[in-house]
C-alpha cells in the first residue's frame, strides 16, 4: 500500500492533471496534499472491501505529477511511523 517507489507509471501514459475547480489558483500545494490523502483513503477503502485498487491510480498519478518527491517520501515515512498529521 505505501510502497510508492515500486509503483511506476506506464510508459507514455502520464498526462498533465486536469483542472480541479477546488484549486483554481496557481499555487497547487493544497491540490498535491489533497490528492495524496485521497489516494491513501481510496487504497484503504478498496483493500478493506477486498476490491482492486485500480480506481485509486488517478489520485496516484495526480499527486505524483504535482508533488515534489521529497514531500511524498517524508509523508510516506510519517505514515509508516504513525506520525502523519492527515486523516487517512
Amino acid at each position: 500500500m505505501l510502497d510508492i517507489e515500486f509503483q511506476k507509471s506506464p510508459k507514455g501514459k502520464w498526462t498533465t492533471p486536469p483542472f480541479d475547480p477546488r484549486f483554481p489558483n496557481q499555487n497547487q500545494t493544497r491540490n498535491c496534499y489533497q490528492n495524496f490523502l485521497d489516494y491513501h483513503r481510496c487504497v484503504k477503502r478498496m483493500n478493506r472491501r477486498g476490491k482492486s485498487t485500480q480506481p485509486c491510480e488517478y489520485y496516484f498519478r495526480v499527486f505524483h505529477s504535482l508533488c515534489p518527491k521529497s514531500w511524498v517520501q517524508r509523508w510516506t515515512e510519517q505514515i509508516q511511523g504513525g506520525t502523519f498529521a492527515g486523516k487517512i
